[in-house]
C-alpha cells in the first residue's frame, strides 16, 4: 500500500472523541488549516483544508483529554481519502490523516510539558525478592542441587 506522508498546521475544530476500537484506543478530531496572505490593507483569507485526524494507540492516549477545540496543533502522519456510502446510499469521501504524531503549535501557544504520563494499564505491583540464605562455610562448596534436611 502506498502511503503519503503529510504534515499540517492548523486548529482543532471539534471536540476530541476517544473510544476503544478493537484492542486499541482511538481518538479522532477534525482540524482546519487556513492560509492567509498579507496585503497592504491587512490580511486576506486564502484557501482552507479540513481533515479528520485519526490517532491510534499511544498517540490516542496522549491526545485524549489534552487537546480541545480551538487549540493550535501540528499533525504528522499519512493522508488518505476515505470513501463511504451515506445513509441515503450516496457515495461520499473525506480527507483523513492517520496521525503518527500530534503536538501543540508552539509558534501560536505556550506549553508546559508534564513528563508524568498516566499508564493506561495499572502497573504490576513489585514482587518481594526471595530471601537468600547466607552460606555457611560447610555449604559454600556443596552441590547447589542437593537439598539438606
Amino acid at each position: 500500500m502506498f502511503e503519503t506522508p503529510f504534515t499540517v498546521v492548523g486548529n482543532v475544530i471539534t471536540d476530541v472523541v476517544a473510544r476503544r476500537a478493537g484492542e486499541s484506543n482511538l481518538a479522532t478530531f477534525r482540524m482546519a488549516s487556513n492560509s492567509r496572505k498579507k496585503t497592504d490593507d491587512g490580511w486576506e483569507p486564502g484557501n482552507s483544508l479540513y481533515v479528520t485526524v485519526n490517532c491510534w494507540g499511544r498517540v490516542a492516549d496522549g491526545v485524549a483529554g489534552r487537546l480541545f477545540k480551538g487549540d493550535p496543533v501540528v499533525v504528522v502522519g499519512y493522508i488518505f481519502t476515505n470513501e463511504y456510502l451515506d445513509k441515503e446510499g450516496n457515495r461520499r469521501s473525506s480527507m483523513e490523516v492517520r496521525a503518527t504524531s500530534v503536538g501543540p503549535d508552539m509558534a501560536r501557544c505556550q506549553v508546559k510539558i508534564d513528563p508524568r504520563r498516566p499508564s493506561p494499564i495499572e502497573p504490576e505491583r513489585p514482587q518481594p525478592e526471595p530471601e537468600v540464605a547466607s552460606e555457611s562455610p560447610e555449604t559454600a562448596n556443596s552441590d547447589p542441587l542437593v537439598l539438606s534436611a
